[in-house]
């Protein structure tokens, strides 16, 4: 055969089965993980609803008792997502996930019992506990599943599929509270305990879809699983690789012909090189450092904050601004519904074409001004119905950012357990944000909100220059990497490996690369 032939016909072969691959995970992967975070998306939204239908007055909760009982629960929520991501791969995420949900279905049922605000604050402490691992576990576990610029549109799908329906929350809500008497329980009791059992069954069903990992899915033929797990170590390239052996694999330096150049060069000998798999990488606390200190953690993670802020804030006003509008029960609820359409949308748009150009940030660069524009808007309105159509703004330039700052750290950290904390700690530092979003509005505030609009617009405008570092962060070290500058990463890591300080890959410290913009 001729090798032009061979070669088209292996190029025919490799998109077939990257399409049936792809296809099988989605089918297997997505829908499980977006009942997981419509759960997630619901249980946000039902202390709300509860709270309007007599929480408070059933609880004797006064003064700001009950912004307190909402912030008690990031102070576990934050606690728990490293910890989360690190024993992530031990007890497998197809395991890990849903359990943590079934976990928080039944706190969650066990809500509608509570008594008094110690109660309340015990509960929502519990439920932080159980809830702060789901998102750092989701990310770090589709990072293990699909390459890293197939990763925003999967995030962007699931993310806006379960937000579309979470916003139907509210209608949901309004049904169940016409149960008020039913078992001699209030309305807002019924809430907690019928949403809470959706939840354990939602646990349950993904369960039994979740795969563990690639080698172990069951749905694929013996064919497509060789074939995914060699696409990924593929994508992963020099990334996963560490010395075969110790002082065979010595990195010397050596002085380039002089007559090129008086200038020291660092290379490294034709050695051969081990693989190391994910699913064999030991845990080790220098990786934990490495996570820790690496500065696109932090700047990524301010950036979060202020699009936290906007997000969390975001449902607190809507519901007010609607019944400002003239609309009470379920016709209120419904209209709190058609500013998420656009954002959906825009935010599955956004998730494709930012894996197609391997762009992040700067989507958010230009997405956030339009939040920002909303925020404007909303201040010096004078009309509910202006301040409506600020809401489309809002919710259409910080929806689609969701997804895209959450794709960066998996895309740009190599190493298991690097990624693990990368992740987890850019989320355990943007969730912090929770604390402001809950005592930026306050009832006092209603119908303007101006005090609440200003505070987050500030946020978000920080948000913008966060993440603006980021990305000039990011075009700096590629083209110190892309001329040579960071060859010396090598020599550093092998001095680790010979010093038996490590036995984790190289990672994102490879000279060969490349961070995602």
């Amino acid at each position: 055969m001729h090798p032009a032939m061979s070669t088209m016909e292996d190029h025919d072969r490799t998109k077939v089965l990257t399409r049936r691959v792809l296809w099988k995970l989605d089918l297997h992967v997505l829908p499980p993980l977006a009942l997981l975070w419509l759960a997630n998306f619901i249980d946000r939204t039902n202390i709300g609803n509860a709270r309007i239908a007599g929480l408070e007055r059933d609880t004797h909760l006064h003064g700001t008792q009950f912004n307190t009982a909402l912030a008690i629960f990031y102070v576990s929520y934050i606690l728990v997502e490293l910890p989360s991501n690190w024993v992530l791969k031990k007890f497998k995420p197809s395991r890990w996930l849903p359990f943590l949900v079934a976990v928080w279905g039944v706190v969650t049922t066990l809500s509608g019992l509570v008594q008094n605000f110690k109660g309340l604050l015990a509960i929502r402490f519990f439920l932080g506990f159980c809830e702060g691992g789901l998102l750092p576990g989701i990310m770090l576990y589709l990072s293990t599943l699909y390459k890293r610029h197939e990763l925003q549109q999967r995030v962007g799908i699931f993310y806006a599929s379960a937000s579309l329906s979470g916003a139907f929350g509210g209608l949901l809500a309004t049904a169940i509270i016409k149960m008020e008497g039913v078992g001699g329980l209030a309305g807002w009791r019924w809430i907690f305990i019928l949403e809470g059992i959706a939840t354990i069954i939602f646990a349950l069903t993904s369960m039994l879809f979740l795969p563990a990992d690639l080698a172990s899915a069951k749905f694929f033929t013996d064919e497509e699983r060789e074939f995914a797990l060699q696409r990924m170590r593929l994508s992963l390239g020099a990334a996963m690789t560490a010395p075969l052996s110790e002082p065979s694999q010595r990195i010397t330096g050596a002085e380039t012909d002089a007559e090129k150049a008086t200038v020291d060069k660092i290379e490294v000998e034709a050695t051969e090189t081990l693989v190391v798999e994910q699913v064999e990488e030991q845990f080790e606390w220098g990786e934990v450092m490495r996570g820790i200190k690496d500065p696109q953690v932090w700047m990524t993670a301010v950036s979060y904050m202020g699009i936290i802020i906007s997000l969390y804030s975001f449902s607190l006003f809507l519901p007010t601004i609607v019944a400002g509008l003239g609309y009470s029960g379920g016709a209120a609820q419904l209209h709190t519904v058609p500013p998420y359409v656009p954002a959906v949308v825009l935010t599955v748009v956004v998730a494709v074409a930012s894996d197609r150009l391997k762009w992040r940030g700067p989507f958010i660069l230009m997405f956030l001004p339009i939040t920002m524009a909303g925020y404007i808007l909303a201040i010096v309105a004078k009309t509910n119905a202006q301040r409506y159509a600020a809401v489309f703004l809002i919710a259409s330039g910080i929806y689609p950012c969701g997804p895209c700052i959450l794709s960066i750290l998996p895309n740009n950290s190599a190493g298991h357990y690097k990624k693990a904390t990368t992740v987890a700690l850019q989320l355990a530092l943007s969730n912090c944000g929770g604390f402001v979003a809950t005592f930026t509005y306050d009832s006092s505030q209603a119908p303007t909100y101006i005090r609440g609009h200003s505070i987050t617009l500030a946020f978000v405008a920080v948000a913008w220059v966060a993440m603006c570092c980021n990305v000039m962060y990011c075009i700096w070290e590629n083209r110190a990497r892309a001329e040579g500058r960071r060859q010396d990463n090598l020599v550093k890591y092998q001095e680790l490996w010979d010093a038996g300080k490590t036995r984790a890959p190289i990672g994102d410290r490879h000279p060969d690369f490349r961070f995602t913009l």
